[in-house]
């Protein structure tokens, strides 16, 4: 699934709303409940493969990796990907874009953090200068195929909200498909940006405890944001669940009375498709038992 997916869905009118993801059972399970794009947290992605916070501990390969997974996992639904700062330079992003493309990415997110970066909802982060930030999204924008491109910038904690407008009204004409002023701090920061970027896409992130007031879709969409990234949900639910079903088993040694804290057996083999698996299994022991040269 291409960037196209996703123009298709918000020039048709649709506020698309992605969930997180982070592996291929996190892919199939948004896919399952009905999401039509969702997208690759990088802060969930350090999280859950190398146990750290969002500090740039991921490396590009790795987060490409990730992303190859999922789209793997779920090959109907469109899959952005948060490039971070493009890791590197603009000839690092051509690369990073490149890669994110060939593992079936429709989209990335490309930032203006000094690097490391930090997750956009945490203290003590930093912007490199407007100039290089906006010749990584040239160089994204010029380099990529149909790769939905967003342009992030977290200027507005680390110089100001009227910084942050004008790098969104910069990055807009350069050509990217959506503007992202990450953790405005209320409705009305919310408004100023719309109002400094009124022709273009733009995007809200939804943080549960964030810095940015939680809303609805409709709400959000009223306000004049189309695109909206709940990247944790997913994350801080499975923890509270994993963290909860690992104490009940220390403390008691088995969830035989606790059951209601787990899918069944059987629940889950039909997320992964089990009996999918078993059939294409029998298609070829047949193939093979009715084969009499075997």
């Amino acid at each position: 699934m291409d960037g196209n997916r996703i123009r298709e869905l918000l020039n048709g009118g649709t506020t698309v709303l992605m969930p997180g993801v982070w592996d291929a059972l996190s892919s199939r399970l948004t896919a399952q409940a009905g999401f039509e794009v969702s997208f690759v947290s990088g802060y969930a992605s350090a999280a859950t493969l190398l146990g750290l916070p969002d500090f740039g501990y991921l490396t590009q390969t790795e987060i490409a990796e990730i992303a190859r997974r999922v789209c793997t996992a779920a090959p109907q639904m469109a899959v952005v990907v948060d490039g971070d700062t493009g890791h590197g330079n603009p000839l690092n992003t051509i690369r990073t874009v490149d890669l994110f493309e060939r593992a079936g990415a429709a989209g990335v997110f490309l930032e203006d953090q000094v690097w490391p970066k930090k997750c956009g909802h945490m203290a003590g982060k930093r912007v490199v200068p407007r100039d290089e930030w906006l010749a990584k999204l040239k160089a994204a924008v010029d380099h990529r195929d149909k790769l939905f491109v967003v342009a992030r910038t977290d200027a507005r904690a680390a110089v100001g909200i009227d910084e942050a407008c004008e790098r969104a009204r910069a990055a807009r004409d350069l050509g990217v498909d959506a503007i992202f002023v990450e953790a405005p701090e209320s409705i009305a920061e919310l408004e100023q940006v719309a109002a400094a970027v009124p022709d273009t896409v733009r995007v809200a992130n939804m943080i549960e405890a964030g810095k940015t007031p939680l809303l609805t879709p409709k709400e959000l969409h009223d306000l004049g944001y189309d695109l909206i990234v709940s990247p944790l949900t997913g994350l801080l639910a499975a923890t509270r669940a994993m963290a909860t079903a690992y104490q009940t088993l220390r403390e008691r040694g088995s969830l035989r009375d606790d059951l209601d804290l787990v899918l069944t057996f059987d629940e889950f083999n039909r997320v992964v498709e089990l009996d999918r698996h078993y059939g294409l299994e029998a298609q070829y022991i047949e193939q093979e038992e009715s084969d009499p040269s075997a």
